[in-house]
């Protein structure tokens, strides 16, 4: 059962395909904002994936978050999610990334919880 509290964490060493220059969101080579952006996702989905049966999985329906440092190529980064609310299908998180030394990023994601299946057929209509 979904219920606040529930914790994940998304964490990998920033290589030259996670800057700015590759994502097409600036020029300088250190962490995309949308790579940081990916790996907050990654730790709020992970974190509820277990606890959802069969044919259920999230999908990602808003962001808002702060970008506050820059980060270099070679540094570890980890991204942290916590579940604050369930309002039926919707999820809200609170999401951050650290590298090493200092928070980089923060704020808020949501995701809903959809049937693969259903989310798939829709696509097609």
């Amino acid at each position: 059962m979904l219920k606040p509290g529930i914790l994940g964490k998304a964490e990998k060493v920033l290589e030259k395909k996670d800057t700015a220059p590759v994502y097409g969101s600036g020029s300088i080579e250190v962490f995309a904002t949308p790579a940081m952006i990916a790996l907050m996702e990654n730790a709020a989905f992970s974190s509820v994936e277990p606890f959802l049966g069969g044919d259920l999985t999230t999908v990602g329906i808003y962001v808002n978050v702060r970008h506050l440092s820059a980060t270099p190529v070679g540094v570890k980064v980890e991204a942290q999610a916590e579940l604050t609310e369930v309002n039926g299908r919707k999820l809200v998180f609170k999401v951050t990334a650290c590298d090493e030394s200092k928070m980089i990023g923060s704020g808020t994601h949501e995701r809903y919880v959809v049937s693969r299946a259903r989310f798939l057929e829709k696509l097609t209509d």
